[in-house]
């Protein structure tokens, strides 16, 4: 059994990699804002803890990992596109301040830390699809969306400066549209799915052209536990995402179908919507080529499967469409 750290384990992805490490025997302790009902399933577990706190205070960071921890999940942050467009200060203060407390605290227990990124750093490159080296091109810093993206890319550099200056293990997951049961229902799968079951019209922005992979989260947590626990990853940086491409259109599609609703979709401008502060990218595709090299691992999970399943345990929590 070892002894984990998951920040940001009350949340969507971090809830699902709690269960797993509980699942595998580890002694897991969750430090987050707050419970939720999330953890419901996890928190009445044996070797189950949770300690409330803010990532942006040292001290408590601190105290929650103790020497003798060996891994630090790091998942706090601040996601969503209404964030960073009305409040990037916040968004920067979490992701970069949060992430330099986790990265000092996890040096002084002596634990490795697993660092979620995002395949917003990649930013709009037009390259496609995107390997773990290639470049980082970006829009205006008087476009707010670009905060996120630039405060998770701060984030890794300090990830890659620690481990290099002072010797700390760490490796780097790029997470590619992960959706799946529990996720807060402002991002595309899970409003989508909210809506349709409310029998609301989802939104389609600019016509649903767009592109993305999108990527069961039981997929995600199998790729960043193999990430984890392997000590020839430190250092390194992985895409983890599911590399078949979906547009916008085609995943509402899918929704609307499991969902058995007939009400379709309401178009919308996303220029009308979010004004200057928003730029969308049009296509998000990862090169997974070094995670199934080196991890032997790709995501399996269809859209269809996983779309199926979410629509299925969003049916059986009404809490979750009131």
């Amino acid at each position: 059994m070892s002894k984990v750290v998951v920040t940001g384990g009350a949340g969507f992805i971090g809830s699902h990699l709690v269960d797993r490490l509980l699942a595998e025997g580890h002694d897991v302790t969750v430090f987050d804002v707050g419970m939720h009902r999330n953890l419901d399933g996890a928190k009445s577990r044996r070797g189950f803890h949770f300690v409330q706190g803010d990532v942006r205070d040292a001290r408590q960071v601190a105290d929650a990992i103790p020497p003798g921890t060996k891994v630090v999940f790091h998942l706090s942050a601040i996601v969503g596109i209404k964030h960073y467009v009305q409040d990037p200060l916040r968004v920067l203060d979490v992701n970069v301040l949060g992430t330099r407390n986790v990265l000092d605290a996890a040096h002084k227990a002596g634990a490795k830390i697993l660092f979620t990124s995002t395949s917003e750093v990649y930013g709009k490159n037009p390259k496609i699809p995107w390997a773990e080296e290639d470049d980082r091109v970006l829009g205006p810093t008087t476009t707010e969306r670009w905060s996120y993206s630039t405060s998770k890319a701060v984030g890794e550099h300090l990830v890659l400066a620690m481990h290099k200056g002072k010797g700390l293990d760490a490796s780097i997951v790029r997470f590619f549209n992960i959706y799946g049961p529990r996720q807060t229902p402002d991002l595309v799968v899970s409003q989508s799915v909210r809506k349709a079951l409310r029998g609301e019209r989802p939104l389609l922005y600019d016509g649903g052209h767009a592109t993305r992979c999108f990527t069961f989260v039981e997929d995600a947590v199998e790729g960043t536990m193999r990430v984890a626990f392997d000590a020839t990853t430190n250092g390194q940086v992985f895409n983890i995402g599911r590399d078949k491409e979906s547009t916008v259109r085609e995943l509402l599609t899918i929704i609307l179908r499991e969902a058995q609703a007939s009400q379709g979709w309401e178009e919308v401008d996303t220029q009308a919507k979010f004004g200057k502060g928003f730029e969308d990218i049009q296509r998000r595709v990862p090169d997974v080529n070094k995670a199934r090299r080196v991890l032997g691992w790709e995501a399996k999970t269809t859209l269809e499967e996983g779309v199926r399943r979410t629509v299925q345990w969003a049916r059986e929590n009404k809490w979750y469409l009131e």
